[in-house]
């Protein structure tokens, strides 16, 4: 078994818990709220900002061109490609992407980032792909579910976010590769490093439960 697959192992709970979540479940059956959804595009056009700032962490600790490449690519999927599931929510809400008013992170997501650039700013390259790698693998899981599950057509109201999402047999993307750097760095790092890394990617994926949460719940800082 590779670290990647204990890592998956242990958070199964986790994930498990995000597929049953009533903001996920609403994305399958297109029951959410215009209010939940603006509110989740706020915090999660935010949260990507951070993991763009991340990412150029991330090319510091790089000491080959090809593993700065890819994190370079990531950075313009952020910038170029992720507004498209951002849009589908958007349209579904009556609003247009584009007049979304600045909104500060809520307190979870405000915790979300400051978890991962404490490991970025301290962590070893492997710690910061083990931080990372939950929020495109937990997408892509809930993608390959809702597809599973709610089978959508085009006329279904989030048809665009779970195609998004969603995987295709055979696909390499940024989860697997992601999961391959991962899995040949835990080769050679230390059992300490190792359950670091642990640490980090559990939390992450607390965090990502979280994240549905405080967006189901519209969380705010408690006085405003």
């Amino acid at each position: 078994m590779t670290f990647t697959e204990e890592l998956r192992r242990e958070a199964d709970p986790i994930f498990q818990a995000i597929f049953t979540h009533p903001f996920v479940q609403g994305i399958g059956n297109g029951s959410l709220q215009s209010e939940q959804l603006i509110h989740y595009v706020k915090q999660d056009f935010e949260y990507l900002n951070t993991f763009i700032q991340i990412y150029g962490q991330a090319i510091h600790q790089c000491d080959n061109r090809k593993d700065m490449g890819m994190f370079n690519e990531q950075i313009s999927f952020i910038l170029n490609s992720e507004i498209h599931p951002h849009n589908n929510f958007c349209e579904v809400a009556g609003v247009q992407y584009e007049d979304l008013q600045y909104e500060p992170l809520a307190p979870t997501a405000h915790h979300y980032t400051r978890h991962m650039l404490d490991v970025a700013q301290n962590g070893s390259l492997g710690e910061i792909l083990a931080v990372l790698l939950p929020c495109p693998w937990t997408y892509n899981e809930i993608g390959d579910y809702l597809k599973s599950e709610s089978q959508p057509n085009k006329s279904h109201p989030f048809y665009e976010w779970i195609n998004f999402y969603s995987r295709e047999e055979g696909d390499m993307n940024v989860t697997e590769d992601f999961r391959a750097r991962l899995d040949a760095y835990a080769k050679t790092a230390s059992a300490p490093e190792k359950e670091q890394m642990k640490d980090h990617f559990i939390k992450s994926c607390q965090l990502e439960y979280s994240f549905w949460e405080m967006s189901y719940n519209q969380e705010k800082w408690p006085v405003l």
